[in-house]
């Protein structure tokens, strides 16, 4: 099983941060044919083979994407996309 950990810093409010936080899951979820649901600051994703979570901190955002074998294979294509799509929609505004 690969994991994937990914820490954004930013300086956004906490309503500016969950809706950025959803922009990520909605990419994620559309892209690799997730389901995705609020648990408080934390935003819980996952099919069969994929499973994780966005944390919102104070001034940081913490993804956390566990792979099963098969999707694995992915983990680096994956990583780079989802660390591109955090830092551009954690950027301050």
């Amino acid at each position: 099983m690969s994991e994937i950990r990914i820490v954004q810093e930013h300086s956004l409010n906490p309503e500016q941060a969950r809706a950025a936080a959803q922009q990520v899951a909605q990419r994620i979820a559309a892209e690799y044919g997730l389901d995705c649901k609020w648990d408080g600051d934390v935003l819980r994703f996952g099919r069969s083979g994929v499973e994780g979570d966005l944390s919102l901190e104070d001034q940081r955002a913490a993804l956390r994407i566990r792979l099963g074998v098969f999707m694995g294979v992915f983990a680096p294509a994956i990583e780079a996309k989802v660390t591109d799509k955090m830092r551009k929609v954690f950027a301050p505004a």
